[in-house]
């Protein structure tokens, strides 16, 4: 085919054909960056109409797929080799688990890749279809059966996208019929020939489709299949539906699976991460949560006022803070978000000088913004004040009950609990918590729990409680898959089981770090997404106030605990490390020592000669040995860690820990998991544990923080982590 305007119109069609397989992606799953994969098939089209030679085709695709899989997967620059052997071992790996069909487990960096394959074969499809066969009636009739079907079973409209599909189909088919008519008839045509064809099938395609557009339309003869389904599943709660995830109102019926959505909530400027509350609630009904009381008690504010959330208690120590946070035009709620200790919203806009006025709502600590008419007003930026709590584990394990002189009335309204709720929840919370005598270690338990009883993170696969199932004793005994609102809602009820006053969190958690401020490296940027809506459990402690807990799986929480047990409760657990830790000096040799006689080569001549005579077997030898070689290395991440538990099995002394941690740094550097710059350990180890959905690597930075600033480590601090240690370096190997 020439390389000619119809040609042209024929590439640039079958692109925009393409490109309608694209668009739902991003709307259904957590694609992001599409626009890379856009232009991938953009560049893809383009060699294929100039007519460039294979070899630089695939020299610029790949060129294209690795710029690319840098860029978004990887901290080294493209022209550094380090990321391109981390690459092709991530690719080996995930060789293996595509053989051994672990798709949950295949790598992001991999999914991109195959991706990118994926659509340099559906181009080159497309390109043997236009030049060879001059036939794209199926691809098309694909096309719109795959649009049509995410129509019908998922939020994806496709209206717009059925009406360019047909245009464009049918427009690709009618110049396709032209070019095979003048090659069976052997004709040549110019120009004003090529346009007598082209007016008239324009002109039909444009009529044919206003005409559908316009032309009234039947009811259909048969019912929406979706509903029809879920009626007839006696597993399908009727009321649920696919909703998208982020921050709503209405938590009564909890359940069901959330599209991901990365649109931008707001950016906030501080000293760290925290986790931002919108509101709490402290009525679970069986199904989801409430607020008691009809009217809740109101508080009108100012920018100067203090903001009459319970405080901690004042035997807790506090770091005086400030952040300020920017809300991205799409938020639609008239409510602040606020850490935990928040003393002051200030430097609102709209400003309140113009009448404006917050108000504070007592029974769920919900901070909202209204104009002098009492009409909601969203508010673009503003600053907030708080004190950060500095918790002492010591203080923290002191309560094992409620004070004799508590108002009964504020201890039952956070125990309270449905008459309905079944026995084995309140079994299952003994369980967890047999042998703990305090509430904080009963607490810790039942959040511990979660991380290594079988439990998944999953927003897609999650159930709903039928009329008759209770939503916590469903994913506690049934599903055991699900997310925050899961995780969260069954923390407080088994804590309320025991007796010990829970309230259930909404809000966001801290969000993805994007900079540092420039000139104070002190001060960090922070995105929130909607995928950063997160709820979380709240735990009141009479001699402390509410303490936050995060039992969802894959989710670490900013609380501050020093698990010093020296009674300091001004310590802070989050202790930078010293930037470099010195290794005990290896002994010098004695150079004094008397060294060995060489001893004569008596055989000299001998060995030369044998060796001349089996050279072939020499050779061999030495490529055996040079590509084992090369195999051990190339996999020495799976062997050498075995070695590794090996050698520490033995080891009793205390002292071993933090060697055993250093070793294990290098170890998780080599799986993958390298650590930032600038980045403090425990920052590194909320990261780790993230990825591993497991505590033990934050536990474990604990201990070698205590044993590094410690004249002497507390007898019996290897045994205790050796089984994190262990685990950690196994998840590598696994």
């Amino acid at each position: 085919m020439k390389r000619n305007l119809p040609s042209f119109l024929l590439y640039l069609l079958s692109f925009l054909l393409l490109w309608e397989w694209l668009r739902p992606i991003e709307q259904l799953t957590d694609t992001n960056n599409l626009e890379t994969f856009i232009a991938f098939m953009l560049i893809s089209f383009a060699c294929s109409f100039f007519k460039i030679k294979r070899i630089w085709k695939i020299i610029i695709k790949l060129f294209y797929i690795l710029f690319f899989i840098n860029r978004l997967h990887y901290e080294e620059g493209f022209f550094q080799l380090g990321w391109i052997m981390s690459f092709f071992m991530d690719i080996a790996d995930n060789v293996e688990l595509v053989w051994s069909r672990q798709w949950t487990e295949l790598s992001n960096g991999f999914r991109t890749f195959l991706f990118f394959i994926l659509l340099w074969l559906m181009v080159y499809l497309i390109e043997y279809w236009l030049l060879n066969r001059q036939r794209i009636f199926i691809f098309f009739f694909m096309t719109l059966v795959y649009i049509t079907v995410l129509d019908t079973f998922t939020p994806y409209s496709a209206k717009a996208a059925i009406v360019r599909t047909v245009v464009v189909g049918f427009t690709i088919m009618g110049m396709l019929t032209f070019y095979r008519m003048l090659q069976k008839e052997n004709v040549k045509v110019d120009s004003s020939f090529i346009r007598k064809w082209m007016v008239p099938l324009v002109g039909m395609i444009v009529f044919s489709v206003l005409v559908g557009m316009i032309a009234p339309k039947a009811d259909p003869i048969w019912p929406d299949p979706v509903p029809y389904i879920t009626a007839n599943n006696d597993e399908v709660d009727n009321s649920a539906g696919l909703h998208r995830i982020g921050y709503g109102t209405n938590d009564a019926n909890l359940g069901g699976p959330f599209i991901g959505d990365d649109k931008s909530v707001f950016v906030y400027e501080g000293s760290g991460k925290n986790y931002w509350k919108m509101e709490t609630k402290d009525v679970y009904t069986g199904k989801g949560w409430l607020v008691s009381g009809a009217n809740s008690e109101r508080t009108v504010l100012t920018e100067e006022d203090i903001v009459p959330v319970e405080p901690a208690a004042d035997s807790v120590a506090t770091v005086k803070k400030t952040a300020r946070v920017i809300l991205n035009g799409s938020y639609n709620f008239n409510y602040f978000m606020y850490p935990a200790g928040v003393s002051k919203i200030m430097k609102v806009q709209p400003s309140t000088a113009n009448g404006n006025q917050l108000e504070f709502e007592a029974t769920n600590e919900r901070i909202s913004y209204y104009n002098g008419d009492q009409k909601p007003v969203v508010p673009s930026f503003f600053s907030v004040e708080f004190d950060s709590p500095q918790y002492n584990v010591t203080d923290l394990m002191v309560t094992t009950e409620f004070p004799p002189e508590m108002n009964p009335d504020y201890v039952e309204k956070y125990t309270v609990l449905p008459e309905n709720l079944p026995a084995r929840v309140k079994e299952l919370a003994e369980e967890i918590t047999a042998g703990k005598t305090n509430w904080f270690d009963k607490a810790k338990a039942v959040e511990r729990y979660f991380s290594n009883s079988g439990y998944t993170y999953d927003q897609k696969d999650v159930a709903v409680p039928g009329e008759n199932d209770d939503y916590v004793d469903q994913f506690l005994f049934d599903t055991k898959r699900g997310y925050c609102d899961n995780f969260s809602t069954s923390m407080a009820v088994l804590l309320r089981t025991l007796g010990i006053p829970t309230r259930w969190v909404k809000g966001y958690n801290g969000g993805d770090f994007q900079a540092y401020s420039e000139g104070d490296p002190s001060t960090q940027m922070y995105e929130v997404t909607n995928n950063n809506a997160h709820s979380w459990v709240e735990v009141f402690f009479p001699n402390q106030g509410w303490v936050p807990f995060e039992p969802t799986k894959g989710f670490t929480n900013d609380v501050s605990i020093n698990y010093q047990m020296d009674g300091d409760s001004s310590g802070n657990s989050q202790v930078t490390p010293p930037a470099n830790v010195k290794k005990p000096q290896q002994e010098e040799a004695d150079e004094t020592a008397p060294k060995p006689e060489a001893k004569k080569d008596m055989g000299g001549k001998a060995f030369w000669t044998n060796a001349a005579n089996h050279w072939k077997l020499i050779v061999l030898i030495f490529i055996l040995l040079a590509g084992s070689g090369a195999i051990l290395y190339r996999y020495r991440g799976k062997w050498a860690p075995y070695g590794i538990l090996l050698h520490y099995k033995f080891k009793k002394k205390d002292e071993s820990l933090e060697s055993a941690y250093l070793i294990l740094l290098n170890q998780l550097d080599r799986y993958g998991l390298k650590r930032k710059e600038h980045q403090t350990l425990r920052n590194y180890a909320q990261y780790i544990d993230t990825f591993f959905s497991t505590r033990e690597m934050t536990k474990l930075t604990t201990l070698y923080e205590q044993s590094m600033y410690r004249q002497s480590l507390p007898l019996g601090t290897w045994k205790e982590s050796s089984e994190l240690w262990e685990n950690l370096i196994k998840k590598t190997i696994a």
